[in-house]
């Protein structure tokens, strides 16, 4: 996979459903986000061996930043902000 200049990846997920639900979720928090991932996992529904893998990608300077806001869901925690 090619590297997208200025972009880094934050979290890889597995499947579209939580690539699109952390990708909102960051939107909501002012990152850019972009998805990377390989066609052939897309095209026929495959998550075996990093087919279905998505990358998360944003802009250099705001990786610890994405990870912070994706950590608690990665674990599955509620912010205060959530409650």
């Amino acid at each position: 996979m090619a590297k997208q200049k200025g972009f880094e990846v934050a979290y890889i997920a597995q499947g579209e459903a939580e690539a699109s639900i952390i990708k909102s979720h960051l939107e909501c928090e002012g990152i850019p986000v972009m998805l990377q991932y390989e066609s052939v996992g897309r095209v026929f529904g495959l998550t075996v061996n990093g087919l279905g893998e998505i990358r998360i990608l944003v802009p250099q300077g705001l990786v610890e930043r994405a990870k912070e806001i994706i950590k608690p869901r990665e674990i599955g925690e509620a912010s205060d902000e959530d409650v």
